[in-house]
This record gives structure tokens, C-alpha cells and sequence, in this order.
């Protein structure tokens, strides 16, 4: 839940500065759009002329790109834990690995089933001083009214708890995207990690984050939270509102 916002981009940290550098810098611009002549093991002289240009379109990936990048990722076959198990049941450090993934799991508990299963269960916002702001998922997935409150300025952390069932989650992620008055302020994705099933809940704490403060940082957010894993399932969606104030209330 990165809620960092009003970061002015410096032209010269870009790479964008207009001065030519020396150097590297500038024997990279000399070769752009160069004709590449390649030649033969032989040592013919004569070869293919391939003409390669490079413009920022070709090299800059858009955040729409990225996203279907993921999306185009194509997994193996899934299998059951009785399957996981019966695989490279001959390899020692793979049988010792799936052990120490799986621990104490009842395999006859979990059946036969090839989904794995998440529930998200609460999210927590943690303040040195105060106590925790636990906040519930509700049955619908989204908080009607204002969810919750943070003051200007202020360091917190988001933890959540959830439980795993069925079978192992693959590359569980957590993405969190804000705006204000219309206007995408932040993105955030985390990687939280790959979980066997089991009877007691997880815990997995975010890194803490400071709110930002001043005038034009108070209001009114919006922000969409979702956690999916690495075959794109969506376990859990919520789309809530809350407040950046002077104070706490």
C-alpha cells in the first residue's frame, strides 16, 4: 500500500541530460543507426549489411507492456501434492526440498484437488505508538464508505494474514494501485512468495512506508488491492476509499 506521491523526475538521473557525455556515451550515439557489416568465418570481406536504428519506442516498455508480459507466461502442467511428491522421487535434494515446502501436511487431508486455494483473511496497518488498525475483508471484497484514516507524515506498515489450502500457491503477489481526484498516484507489486497448505494462518508484513504530508497530500484516495500468483488466479480483490489527514481521528 505505497502511498508515496510528488516525485519530480530529475532530467540528468534519466539519462535525458543534453550535454554529450564523453566517453561511452558518446560512441554508443555514434553506433546508433551505424550499418553493421558481418562478415564470413572465411574472412570475406563481403557479407550482409543489416542496418539496425534504435529509437525510444524500441527500447521503452510501456506498464500496460509489462503486465501482458506477465500475463503471456506459460507455466507447467499443474499437478496434486500425492503427484509433487511421487515426482524425482529418487532425487535426494529435490525430496529433502519438497519436505521442508510441505512440512508437517496431511497429504490424505487435501485431496486430490489441482487448484490451490488462498483467503485472505485481514490487513492490518501498523504504527509505532498506536495500535494496529485491523481491518477486515468484507464478504463482498469491497468496503462500503471510507475504509480507513492515516496521518500526514506518518510511518506505517501493511501486514496481512491469510490462509493456504488445497495446494501450493506458486509466486503469490500482492499490487496496489492509488489515485487521487482521478489521477494515478502510485503502483506498488510485491512478491510475498510460494506457500503449502496448511491448517494455521500466514503472516507476511509489508515494508514500512512513510505518508506523504503537505496540503496538496490530504484528501480523498481511491486504491484497488489484489493478490494473484504466478498462473494469474486472483484470490482476492478490493477496491476501497480512505483518508490522508493532519491528524489522526
Amino acid at each position: 500500500m505505497s502511498l508515496a506521491i510528488g516525485v519530480v523526475s530529475n532530467c540528468k538521473s534519466m539519462g535525458f541530460d543534453e550535454k554529450d557525455n564523453e566517453g561511452a556515451d558518446v560512441s554508443e550515439k555514434q553506433n546508433v543507426g551505424k550499418t553493421v557489416n558481418v562478415g564470413h568465418e572465411s574472412g570475406d570481406e563481403q557479407g550482409t549489411s543489416l542496418s539496425r536504428h534504435m529509437s525510444e519506442g524500441s527500447i521503452a516498455v510501456t506498464e500496460d507492456e509489462e503486465e501482458d508480459v506477465e500475463r503471456k507466461i506459460v507455466l507447467g502442467p499443474q499437478c496434486t501434492l500425492k503427484e509433487q511428491l511421487e515426482k524425482d522421487k529418487d532425487d535426494e535434494s529435490l525430496r529433502r526440498w519438497k519436505e521442508q515446502l510441505l512440512g508437517s501436511v496431511d497429504i490424505n487431508s487435501v485431496g486430490e484437488s489441482l487448484e490451490p486455494e488462498v483467503k485472505i483473511l485481514s490487513l492490518a496497518i501498523k504504527t509505532a505508538g498506536r495500535d494496529d488498525i485491523v481491518l477486515p475483508i468484507p464478504e463482498s471484497g469491497n468496503p462500503e464508505g471510507l475504509w480507513f484514516t492515516l496521518k500526514e507524515g506518518s510511518r506505517y506498515s501493511l501486514m496481512f494474514t491469510f490462509q493456504v489450502s488445497n495446494n501450493i500457491v506458486s509466486g503469490l503477489k500482492y499490487t496496489n494501485t492509488v489515485w487521487k481526484t482521478g489521477i494515478k498516484v502510485d503502483s506498488t507489486k510485491e512478491m510475498i512468495g510460494t506457500f503449502s497448505p496448511q491448517a494455521e494462518t500466514y503472516t507476511h508484513e509489508m515494508p514500512e512506508e512513510t505518508t506523504p504530508s503537505g496540503l496538496f497530500a490530504r484528501g480523498t484516495y481511491s486504491a484497488k488491492t489484489k493478490f494473484v500468483d504466478d498462473d494469474n488466479k486472483l484470490y482476492l480483490e478490493i477496491n476501497y476509499t480512505f483518508d490522508i489527514r493532519k491528524e489522526w481521528l
